[in-house]
């Protein structure tokens, strides 16, 4: 009793377990009166019995016995006891272990530890001593039944020790998972105030969440913002989503246009990632002085632009996500996006959204999103509002979140889009905004082979706007001219920038703009040479302005790069 007692309080109170195994194993021996002895437990699989702890002159630690084989495997799979008075005469018995250490084994107690079914192992004595070590070694029946009471105690203890340290290290996990969800939610961006344009919520379906979001103003007035959902759940997804989070914060600083940011975030992530995770992204800035967005989606949900007539339009994906090789995808940055606001807003949100539960047996989809935006604006509520109340229907629906529930909305209709509107516009900037006469607009990487797109681009919007077909050539050269200017002057060939045309009808005149994001140009300087120079270079000029009625600088809207504007008169 006085051992029962001892080994229950040695259990309870050791967080080494194995040596209170091994504490409990000798005092059992030397109660029993036995040579040797070894504890043995059935390991995760269930397929083994593997040495915890043992007595005696021999140390078989470790060993590992197969489940069912042996004396001490039959026990365990029939939770029966054994003793075997002598081995000589028991086929069962397995003499390799004697030959290999020289030990003699005369006869063996085996007594299995099980609680209500469960079983956990076996606890085996060999040898009985007497008279101070002299006797026959052979046990006798009261031993068995004296072992069976010691096992099953000790079996009890062993499940108790188990289920303690379960529970501790259960909690050591909640903790770090509580802490790892703090960390979280302090890389999301803190509101940006009432009348701040972008709004996020994010809400995760576990503790901590694969997806994010995040915005931050720029030197210049714009707003930079992205949404990402990385593939997976748990830790995996936690850590990815935390490094994807800190480089967009990091490199989005550098201004880099957001199909150049998304290819240096892929290449980043690439070199580190795990195989098979991926990250799907989207990036953008906001002006809001002028409702003007760039955005570059790679591989994400489409958002949603949803403008002031009330009609919405879907933005698909441009390339894949981020954490795809680029030799799986060729490389170069994410196609970009131009939009116009005009006053109404762009929603973007990760598939928990959409694919959510509002009811035991209705999911949110496209239709139900659409509605829930109409329905908070009929309300007169404001964008952060709006997709709160959305996360709403979904995360108190009394259905759990299948996945994380997030949210990013830029809302074109607030305060510092009304005071663009009421005060008076640059001559750059009226060409620049949301006005009628918008042909077209391409975002481009600034090298030579992106030239092809200008030119077709050019070749449509000079045709639709009725130049005769031989007009329209000189007027996709002169196009073309500039542009390679660009290309070879402003980012010296290496096409480490980005260029963007922005063809318009305004009032009769057919108007180019080539936007570059290098280091910005002295205007006094760009002259063409002499005509009687037949050296390579500079006669592209003399060409531009021989083909178009006018040609000049413009101040870029953030101060950023040249803004280059051709114009040609359109007659009737």
């Amino acid at each position: 009793m006085d051992l029962l007692a001892d080994m229950g309080r040695d259990f309870a109170a050791s967080r080494d377990i194995e040596g209170a195994m091994s504490r409990a194993l000798t005092r059992i021996a030397a109660l029993v009166g036995a040579e040797g002895g070894a504890l043995f437990l059935l390991d995760d699989a269930a397929e083994h019995l593997v040495c915890h702890a043992c007595f005696g002159p021999v140390d078989i630690k470790g060993l590992s016995v197969a489940a069912g084989q042996g004396i001490v495997g039959r026990s365990v799979a029939a939770n029966k006891p054994e003793m075997v008075r002598d081995v000589a005469t028991n086929p069962h018995f397995q003499g390799a272990l004697d030959e290999k250490t020289g030990f003699s084994t005369k006869s063996i107690l085996c007594a299995p530890m099980a609680v209500q079914g469960q079983r956990i192992g076996a606890i085996e004595l060999v040898n009985k001593i007497t008279n101070h070590g002299k006797g026959d070694g052979l046990f006798a029946d009261e031993d068995l039944t004296f072992l069976m009471a010691l096992a099953a105690s000790a079996g009890l203890a062993i499940l108790n020790a188990r289920m303690a340290g379960e529970l501790a290290q259960q909690e050591v996990m909640r903790r770090e998972l509580a802490l790892a969800a703090e960390i979280q939610r302090g890389l999301l961006p803190p509101p940006g105030g009432i009348d701040f344009p972008v709004s996020g919520v994010n809400r995760p379906a576990r503790v901590v969440s694969g997806d994010f979001y995040d915005f931050f103003t720029l030197y210049d007035g714009r707003i930079a913002f992205t949404l990402a959902d990385v593939s997976g759940k748990g830790m995996n997804a936690a850590l990815l989503m935390a490094k994807a989070a800190s480089l967009f914060r990091c490199l989005g600083k550098e201004n880099l246009r957001p199909g150049r940011l998304l290819q240096r975030i892929n290449a980043e992530v690439c070199e580190t990632s795990l195989r098979g995770m991926f990250v799907t992204m989207v990036a953008g800035t906001y002006d809001p002085a002028t409702g003007r967005v760039v955005m570059a989606n790679a591989g994400h949900e489409p958002p949603l632009l949803h403008r002031v007539d009330g009609t919405f339009r879907a933005l698909e994906a441009g390339a894949p996500p981020v954490g795809i090789p680029p030799e799986l995808t060729g490389g170069g940055p994410v196609p970009e996006e131009l939009l116009h606001l005009d006053g109404g807003a762009l929603y973007i949100f990760t598939d928990g959204v959409t694919e959510g539960y509002i009811s035991a047996n209705q999911e949110l989809g496209d239709a139900g999103f659409k509605a829930k935006i109409e329905q908070s604006l009929r309300r007169g509520e404001g964008a952060a509002q709006r997709i709160d109340a959305i996360a709403a229907c979904l995360t108190d629906s009394g259905q759990p979140l299948r996945d994380d529930v997030t949210l990013l909305v830029i809302d074109d209709s607030g305060p510092a889009r009304v005071r663009a509107e009421s005060g008076l516009q640059s001559d750059e900037q009226a060409l620049l905004g949301p006005i009628e006469g918008s042909l077209c607009q391409l975002s481009v990487p600034g090298r030579a082979q992106s030239l092809i797109l200008v030119r077709r681009a050019v070749e449509a919007a000079s045709l639709a706007c009725g130049f005769a077909k031989e007009q329209t050539q000189d007027i996709v050269l002169a196009v073309d001219e500039a542009c390679q200017n660009v290309v070879r002057h402003a980012y010296g060939g290496q096409g480490e920038g980005d260029m963007v045309i922005d063809l318009r009808r305004e009032q009769g005149e057919f108007h180019v703009l080539i936007r570059d994001f290098a280091v910005p140009v002295d205007e006094t300087k760009i002259k063409p040479r002499a005509l009687d120079d037949v050296r390579p270079g500079g006669l592209g000029v003399h060409f531009i302005r021989e083909v178009m009625d006018g040609m000049d600088y413009l101040p870029p809207p953030d101060g950023q790069g040249n803004l280059l504007r051709l114009k040609k008169i359109i007659r009737a």
